[in-house]
């Protein structure tokens, strides 16, 4: 399953479609180096099948990779990142 990316001048979001809807996750910069992970929104068809999880574990591989942090103020990012404690790395 891809995960588009989509950014902007000052945030961008993460978005996963299926036939049966889609997945987003948006986020703010706050500079160069940090990225607010702002709101996580799955409908309805698709919840419970983890497409939320797999928008977080984008975001993570791509800041890691960028050598960025995050600041999870979405709740479920946030709950995402007490799951993940090998994320730590990349949390402000």
């Amino acid at each position: 399953m891809q995960v588009d990316f989509e950014d902007g001048e000052t945030g961008g979001r993460y978005v996963l479609r299926t036939k049966d809807g889609e997945a987003v996750s948006t986020f703010s910069k706050a500079g160069d180096k940090i990225v607010i992970i702002d709101h996580t929104e799955v409908d309805d068809a698709l919840r419970g099948r983890g497409y939320g999880q797999m928008l977080i574990k984008q975001i993570v591989a791509d800041m890691r990779e960028q050598n960025k942090k995050i600041v999870p103020l979405c709740p479920f990012a946030a709950s995402q990142f007490r799951k993940h404690p090998e994320w730590a790395d990349v949390l402000k």
